[in-house]
């Protein structure tokens, strides 16, 4: 078989109408005939072009409210017909069947009419058959049929049509993005159909997404890695445009992310300073230059070549402080333009605008692989509130410790397991993430906390006079009483531990208020 083929006959039908009217001239001018539907058939025509009726070359009308218009033997056995075998082309001809070397189709906008909040009918009428049909025989005849799901792809498959005709290797190409599409659509419409039956879980469940974008390399050099989009639109990495920097790495991306959502938790203008995922200062204030001072003295030194998130419009003020160090990737819904003067000096930095910021209650799908398989959770959308506290110790926490105590716990969220937080005045003094149990992170967050004060020229340890928020209850009282050494003076925990009683008696001794939330945040 000949490994470049002409186009003697393409049909046409796409929803998305991107450069099709210029890609039927160009066919036109190579001598195909043409055949197409519905609007497609009325654009191309409207040019000027020569087109035929899918329903004149079947001789079948459309029924059923266009529902049925391509699911004939007329189309299909010109797409699936194999060239190579007598007894097809046989067949072919004695029925009149007329070989179709060229689909291009994109499919009915699912994804787009459940965005818009469609009703239910709508979306149902949005379920491409026909489509996703043609695709696949198409693809599946890729030795003779040339398959385009994407206005993108239009262009190589015009520039191999002037070369004299469409090689092997791009048609093979596009029948592997075209399988690609119709899996990810029906994803789509699974996913849909399982919102609706209230099912989170249900029997079969894939993951897809679209290319964002190939990266330099994954979290190490020797590993190969890429940036995708599920099409859920959540305000953050997947929405931002980048304004300036390098390119962003993998590692940029996943802090990014972990930066953003954290400062979305927060009302008030606030700054997030992220490195290795986890927050190292956090801090809500009257505005976002105030907010970076105060998130910033929380751990200077890991805030060095970090990841800075704000939640508001980012002004001149609050990019000069930011740029005063060395910092990789700055996240916000928006900058001014005399914030991006100020970032422009700093060529390397990367500034993302996003448009907004994500709902921190919204639901949403968590997704891990592990060895054969993945693991699935819903999103840790819970939000602590001052009604849902439960004071358990003696003495109940103050207004302005209740403020710093949701404040803390809201950070803790975002703080690799086991977490202990220290904040004070709607900003974290000290942080401990990851250890393999509590009391060492309430020790790394006071020493932290210290040293931070130390560095700021400060009389007394940041973590005096501050509150400890703690992700999971205290197992054994040892890291309430170590909190209580660097001066807190509430806690805020979920409580349920078998030893309750032994930690609220250690909080009663220090002179402690204590709050259960009943809500755990692991972050593992």
């Amino acid at each position: 078989m000949t490994d470049r083929l002409p186009v003697h006959r393409a049909l046409l039908s796409v929803s998305d109408k991107a450069g099709i009217v210029e890609f039927a001239r160009f066919l036109a001018g190579q001598g195909a005939e043409i055949l197409s539907t519905g609007g497609t058939a009325a654009a191309i025509r409207a040019a000027g072009i020569p087109v035929k009726d899918v329903s004149d070359h079947t001789g079948f009308p459309e029924i059923l409210d266009g529902r049925v218009k391509t699911l004939v033997p007329q189309v299909h056995g010109g797409l699936l017909g194999r060239r190579d075998l007598p007894e097809h082309r046989a067949q072919m001809e004695e029925h009149a069947i007329a070989p179709i070397d060229l689909v291009v189709v994109n499919l009915y906008p699912f994804e787009a009419t459940v965005a818009r909040g469609a009703p239910f009918e709508d979306v149902v009428e949005n379920i491409d058959i026909g489509g996703p049909a043609m695709i696949r025989s198409a693809a599946k005849n890729f030795a003779s049929v040339v398959v385009v799901t994407e206005p993108d792809q239009l262009a190589e498959v015009r520039a191999e049509l002037e070369e004299g005709g469409t090689t092997l290797a791009l048609r093979c190409r596009l029948a592997h993005a075209a399988y690609a599409r119709t899996a990810a659509y029906d994803r789509m419409i699974s996913s849909w159909f399982a919102r609706q039956n209230r099912e989170a879980f249900p029997r079969r469940m894939g993951v897809t997404g679209v290319l964002r974008q190939e990266l330099r390399y994954g979290e190490n050099p020797h590993q190969q890695a890429a940036f995708y989009t599920d099409g859920s639109h959540r305000r953050g990495i997947a929405t931002a445009q980048q304004v300036q920097g390098k390119e962003l790495s993998y590692n940029n991306l996943n802090d990014t992310d972990a930066a953003f959502e954290c400062v979305a938790e927060f009302d008030r203008p606030a700054i997030v300073i992220v490195k290795h995922a986890n927050p190292c200062g956090v801090a809500e204030a009257d505005d976002l230059a105030m907010a970076w001072d105060l998130a910033l003295r929380c751990d200077p030194v890991s805030a060095f070549g970090g990841i800075v998130a704000a939640n508001r419009t980012l002004d001149a003020a609050a990019a000069e402080r930011i740029a005063a160090i060395f910092t990789e990737v700055v996240i916000a819904p928006d900058a001014d333009d005399g914030a991006k003067a100020v970032f422009a000096r700093k060529k390397n930095l990367r500034l993302l605008l996003t448009g907004g910021v994500p709902d921190p209650a919204a639901p949403g799908m968590l997704v891990k692989s592990v060895a054969g398989g993945f693991l699935a959770q819903t999103a840790d959308n819970g939000r602590v509130t001052e009604a849902m506290l439960r004071v358990v110790t003696q003495r109940a926490p103050t207004p302005a410790e209740v403020a710093d105590l949701i404040f803390a716990f809201r950070v803790c969220k975002h703080v690799k397991s086991n977490a202990i937080v220290y904040a004070k005045g709607l900003a974290s003094a000290g942080i401990g993430a990851g250890q393999m149990n509590r009391l060492e992170s309430a020790r790394i967050a006071a020493w932290k906390a210290e040293a931070a004060a130390k560095q700021a020229g400060l009389p007394e340890s940041l973590a005096k006079g501050s509150v400890v928020a703690s992700d999971a209850f205290f197992p054994f009282a040892d890291g309430l009483e170590a909190a209580a050494a660097a001066g807190v003076t509430a806690v805020i925990q979920p409580g349920g531990s078998i030893r309750d009683k032994e930690v609220i008696a250690a909080a009663d001794q220090a002179g402690l208020a204590m709050v259960f939330t009943g809500m755990r945040h692991f972050r593992h």
